[in-house]
């Protein structure tokens, strides 16, 4: 299950909105809210309004060599991270330019920090993703999960979340995607889930930044 925020919102209201994917009521928005360009705007009725897939671009570290090798490219063919991710970026970049890959089937794109910082067909990632294909920009902010407890798997901690959602700010990324597991129906690793996503979401809303609050059920 996946929750919506708008910049213009914040959890003070769980009723859903019956016309979008939006799942809480919306406050009164900030004048840095209020400033939201044209092209923001736009990306923001897409995401709202739109049918289509999210393409998850967003293999970090620990997934990009069995991501790679799926895709037919063996370790024996790079060593070390840095040519790693130049192949992960290759492959990223083959199928965000390919002609299928438009905003008439997707609606936005979450992309890996690292693929982020890099360009396709010399512009940067999230630029070319708008300009180009009408893909909205996303960008992953999790560090991965620690080990199971109550029966959900939490976020890592990410004290460097502030200098990434600065960096995504600036690159012209749209919102963001966290994610977390729950395993088991246990009420306290729930509300610890909660807590914990609403508490990031709320970060990267002060940033006007749109967060994707990704909570996984797994088999109960």
């Amino acid at each position: 299950k996946q929750f919506w925020l708008k910049p213009s919102q914040i959890t003070c209201d769980s009723r859903p909105h019956p016309a979008r994917r939006t799942q809480l009521g919306s406050c009164a928005p900030s004048p840095r809210r209020k400033a939201m360009t044209s092209a923001r705007q736009e990306q923001l009725r897409k995401v709202e309004f739109d049918d289509g897939f999210f393409a998850a671009l967003d293999q970090s570290g620990g997934s990009t060599a069995k991501a790679l090798k799926l895709y037919g490219i063996d370790e024996s063919e790079y060593s070390g991270d840095e040519q790693m991710f130049d192949k992960v970026h290759e492959m990223r970049t083959r199928i965000i330019t390919n002609a299928k890959f438009s905003g008439e089937r997707i609606v936005g794109a979450i992309l890996f920090e690292a693929t982020m910082d890099r360009t396709i067909s010399g512009k940067p990632s999230a630029q070319y993703l708008w300009e180009e294909k009408k893909v909205v920009p996303f960008v992953k902010i999790d560090k991965g999960l620690v080990d199971e407890k109550d029966g959900v798997q939490l976020m890592k901690e990410m004290p460097t979340l502030d200098a990434l959602l600065d960096r995504a700010v600036a690159a012209g990324i749209f919102g963001t995607k966290e994610r977390s597991v729950i395993k088991s129906a246990n009420p306290a690793g729930i509300q610890a889930i909660v807590d914990q996503q609403y508490e990031v979401g709320r970060q990267v809303l002060a940033k006007g930044l749109v967060p994707i609050l990704s909570r996984r059920w797994t088999s109960m």
